[in-house]
């Protein structure tokens, strides 16, 4: 498996790294025999998340026996203040019974209002800057979807990895990413397979991990084969060739009128409905099969998607004219059959 360091951590990490996403459905057992088969491929990194409901426990236990000394851990919460940051960095370790966690993340920056909470005085990243200089964790992250936002978080030095969704049907992030390498920063793909949207998904990691832009790719792995046909992109390294490009980039131009990359630029909906999210959520239930978890993501929304009122001002602002109103009315079909 290759590896690279991730920024200035002095982490030598695996291009190809675990997400932690998808294990929530599966059991106990299936989970650690998951780990155990990315430590036989020579995956060396674990991205979980406080929001992934079990994924932190299962991976404690999994560590257990795989060893903790095989692997860089990396887990995030969406706690912008002191005290709740403080309480997700101590409830991780716990869940994960470990003494010290390699990378925490700040989760999902999603607006101004928290990164001016985040950078307060009682702030989030004040939690993790303790945190560091305790040893509990080693290294400090942040997350997002929003490009402009983490453009600007990054500027803070206390930052040492961005993560951001990149692929070949998502590359908004590549200024952010740029100015992330120039820093000195590991950068980490989230949704490296567009959240299971391509018929080739070896081939999108390859493009990913031969994009000089990405550190380490963590592509949701609930399965034996996953992991072994992963790491093998990473194992052989090879960049596409001009037959694979072809595929890609018709794949991509197949997806251009319908899937959302999650720019932000629909964004402020009159109504305040968060577009993106809902797609995110919806993605959860119909492409990673995680209809639990996306459905408790879509209730904890203020505005659903049916109080969309047509007004098409979103339509109106997206770059890649997708029809925002028809998919809305899509996911609220979705939800309501979860009903």
């Amino acid at each position: 498996m290759k590896k690279r360091l991730l920024g200035n951590t002095g982490m030598e990490v695996s291009v190809i790294g675990f997400g932690g996403i998808p294990i929530q459905h599966v059991s106990e057992k299936e989970a650690i025999n998951l780990i155990l088969e990315c430590k036989k491929q020579g995956i060396n990194f674990i991205d979980t998340a406080r929001a992934y409901t079990v994924s932190e426990k299962y991976i404690g236990k999994a560590l257990k026996e795989a060893g903790r000394e095989n692997f860089y851990i990396a887990t995030k919460a969406m706690s912008f203040d002191y005290d709740s940051m403080k309480s997700s960095i101590e409830q991780s370790l716990n869940d994960m019974e470990l003494d010290y966690i390699d990378l925490y993340q700040v989760h999902n920056i999603s607006s101004k209002q928290q990164v001016d909470t985040l950078f307060s005085e009682n702030g989030g990243l004040k939690a993790l800057v303790e945190a560091k200089a305790q040893g509990l964790i080693k290294h400090i992250g942040i997350t997002g979807h929003i490009r402009e936002l983490l453009i600007e978080a990054i500027d803070n030095d206390e930052f040492e990895t961005v993560q951001f969704p990149f692929n070949p049907v998502e590359s908004q992030g590549r200024e952010l990413l740029l100015k992330a390498l120039d820093k000195g920063m590991g950068t980490i793909a989230m949704k490296p397979l567009a959240g299971g949207a391509f018929d080739n998904p070896s081939l999108s990691l390859k493009y990913v991990m031969n994009s000089n832009l990405i550190t380490v790719a963590i592509p949701g792995m609930d399965t034996i084969d996953q992991v072994i046909e992963n790491a093998r992109v990473g194992i052989d390294g090879q960049a596409l060739t001009k037959e694979e490009e072809d595929i890609i980039n018709r794949e991509v131009e197949a997806l251009g009128t319908e899937f959302c990359r999650r720019c932000g630029y629909c964004k402020p909906c009159p109504e305040g409905i968060d577009i993106p999210n809902i797609f995110v959520y919806e993605n959860y239930v119909i492409k990673y099969n995680m209809p639990e978890f996306g459905k408790l993501r879509y209730d904890s929304l203020e505005v659903k998607a049916d109080q969309c009122v047509r007004c098409r001002k979103c339509e109106r602002k997206c770059p890649y004219n997708l029809p925002i109103v028809e998919k809305l009315k899509h996911a609220v079909k979705t939800f309501k059959e979860l009903e």
